[in-house]
C-alpha cells in the first residue's frame, strides 16, 4: 500500500475528492455489510477541542469495525516536550492511521514528514479539509455537481475559507469572498486560485446570485481574546434573510458549527429551509468514513 497522507484537499486532488464523495454518499445509502477495519486503530490527536471531528471519526471507525483512540495534549509525551517527529515515529508503529486536529499546520506536516502511516488534517489554523469533503457531498446530494456553480464566503477569511479556495480550484466553482478589512484571506493561497476566486467589496456583492452561502464563527478557537472587537468589525457581515435575498431563490446556506445565532448567522437563516446544516454536519461521519476507507485501500 502507498503511503498517502490527506493534509489538504490538494492530497486528493479532483479525482480523489469526487471518488471519496461518491463513495461517501454510497456509504450513507448503503452502509457496508462487511467490517474492513477490524483489528485496526485510528489514533486521535487533540489539541483543540471538537464535537463533531472526534464523535464522527470515532464513531465511524466503530461502524467499519476498527477502533480509535482520544489523546488530549495531556495524554501524550508532546505535552512534556517530546519532539514532535519521535513521537510521530513510535505512534505510527502502534496505529494504523493518524487524525490529528491542532493549531499549527507546521506541526502536522512535520508529524506526517516522520509518520509511517497515513495522517489526516482534522482541522488546522490553514485548512480543515475533512469538513470540505462533508459540505461537497452536501452539494452534491441536494443539487447535484458543484462545478460551475458560484459560492459566497461570508465572514472571516480563515481555515475553512482556505478550504473553500483549493476547492474551488480544483472542482471548478467560482468563490466569491466578503471579508472585512484585515480579515481577509491568506494571501498566498488566494493567488493559487486564480480567476475562480473573487474579493468582493461588500457581503451582497459577494452572495449576488450565488448558489451557495457559506459563513463560520467570527472567533475561531484561539480569537476569543478579540471577540468584542471583531463584533463590531463584523457587524455588516452576518448571513441573514436579506442577505440571503440577493442569492438564488434555492440557494443552499452551510456552517461547519458550532454557530452563534445572532452573530455570524440569523436564527431564521440557520434554521430556515434553505439551510443544510444538519446534512452538513451528518456528512462528516460519512465522507471520513470514505477517507479511512481511501487511504487504508480498504473499500
Amino acid at each position: 500500500m502507498t503511503l498517502r497522507h490527506f493534509l489538504s484537499l490538494d492530497d486528493l486532488g479532483a479525482d480523489g475528492i469526487r471518488r471519496v464523495i461518491d463513495n461517501a454518499i454510497a456509504l450513507k445509502q448503503k452502509p457496508l455489510k462487511k467490517q474492513p477495519f477490524v483489528g485496526r486503530t485510528l489514533g486521535m490527536l487533540f489539541e483543540k477541542a471538537s464535537t463533531r471531528t472526534r464523535v464522527s471519526f470515532e464513531a465511524g471507525m466503530t461502524q467499519l469495525g476498527g477502533h480509535a483512540i482520544f489523546l488530549s495534549p495531556g495524554d501524550t509525551q508532546i505535552g512534556r516536550g517530546e519532539p514532535v517527529e519521535d513521537t510521530a515515529r513510535v505512534l505510527s508503529r502502534m496505529v494504523d492511521v493518524v487524525m490529528i486536529r491542532n493549531h499549527s499546520h507546521d506541526v502536522l506536516e512535520r508529524f506526517a514528514a516522520y509518520s509511517s502511516v497515513p495522517v489526516i488534517n482534522g482541522l488546522t489554523d490553514r485548512l480543515h479539509p475533512c469538513q470540505l469533503l462533508a459540505d461537497l457531498q452536501t452539494y452534491q446530494e441536494h443539487r447535484g455537481d458543484i462545478a460551475g456553480k458560484t459560492v459566497a464566503w461570508i465572514g472571516d477569511g480563515n481555515n475553512m475559507c482556505h478550504s473553500y479556495l483549493l476547492a474551488a480550484r480544483l472542482l471548478g466553482f467560482e468563490l466569491r469572498i466578503a471579508t472585512p478589512e484585515g480579515y481577509g484571506p491568506n494571501a498566498q493561497i488566494l493567488k493559487t486560485c486564480g480567476e475562480r476566486a473573487v474579493i468582493c467589496e461588500d457581503a451582497p456583492q459577494a452572495a449576488d446570485g450565488a448558489d451557495l452561502v457559506v459563513t463560520d464563527v467570527w472567533a475561531s478557537m484561539g480569537d476569543e481574546a478579540d471577540r468584542e472587537v471583531r463584533l463590531a468589525d463584523f457587524a455588516n457581515f452576518q448571513v441573514n434573510k436579506a442577505l440571503m435575498s440577493w442569492a438564488k431563490d434555492d440557494a443552499l446556506f452551510m456552517h461547519c458549527l458550532p454557530a452563534h445565532r445572532g452573530e455570524e448567522v440569523s436564527a431564521e437563516v440557520i434554521d430556515g429551509p434553505n439551510s443544510v446544516v444538519w446534512d452538513e454536519a451528518e456528512n462528516r461521519l460519512h465522507a471520513q468514513k470514505a477517507l479511512l476507507l481511501d487511504l487504508l485501500d480498504a473499500g
